[in-house]
């Protein structure tokens, strides 16, 4: 599909909406998009996806230069709608996202069309039953989270094979690298190996925040 197809793409749609390209660069921003992220198209078409939206969830921020998104455009994966906090002018709001992948053939997709709609009152009400439901019955926030909200981020769908999880539970539990190797069996560079994949994967920047959203979608 061509650009100019995707610009019409974007423009048909009365929710606030943009489209991205292959390198994670803006290429099409449409009218509600101006509203509801203050930025005129000139100031956003160029730019990276992640330095305009900005978007976080409940564990910190979700953009980067290797999204979610993005990693599973290139796998030609399909992604359910999710929910994500993006940076508007009256502060920061909840919205869900749904993402189309628009490609030609068999090829990978060249652009990905994101269209953005608000669920602030409806995610903040979610988020106070999720906290009620943990006070009422103390089960853990992930498990509670999981039981009431319906639309996860890219990071909650991750896949991640046994010994990665293996891996990542004991990273959780404070074992170091050494300790890690040691326990499996493998060299201490194939732990790091591992490591490296969980964060990219997870889209994190730290071991910390790897372990926190991986605890978040309930893979440990």
């Amino acid at each position: 599909m061509r650009l100019g197809d995707v610009k019409n793409l974007v423009e048909s749609t009365a929710d606030a909406a943009f489209a991205v390209d292959s390198s994670g660069l803006i290429v099409a921003w449409n009218n509600p998009a101006e509203v509801m992220f203050g930025l005129q198209s000139s100031d956003a078409i160029g730019k990276a996806c992640g330095q305009i939206v900005r978007g976080m969830d409940e564990c910190g921020m979700v953009c980067s230069e290797d999204c979610s998104v993005l990693r599973a455009t290139r796998q030609r994966h399909p992604l359910p709608n999710f929910d994500l906090q993006v940076q508007t002018p009256e502060g920061r709001k909840w919205c869900n996202l749904s993402v189309l992948m628009v490609g030609e053939g068999r090829k990978a997709p060249s652009y990905t069309i994101h269209i953005v709609r608000p669920v602030d009152v409806s995610k903040k009400l979610e988020m106070l039953v999720r906290d009620f439901v943990v006070s009422e019955t103390h089960l853990p926030r992930e498990q509670a989270a999981a039981m009431i909200s319906s639309t996860r981020t890219p990071d909650r769908e991750t896949d991640l094979t046994s010994r990665v999880k293996e891996v990542l539970s004991m990273l959780a539990k404070g074992v170091r690298t050494a300790g890690i190797a040691e326990q499996l069996h493998i060299s201490r560079t194939t732990v790091s190996n591992h490591v490296q994949h969980i964060m990219r994967k997870l889209g994190a920047h730290s071991r910390l925040e790897a372990i926190r959203r991986a605890e978040h979608a309930g893979l440990i």
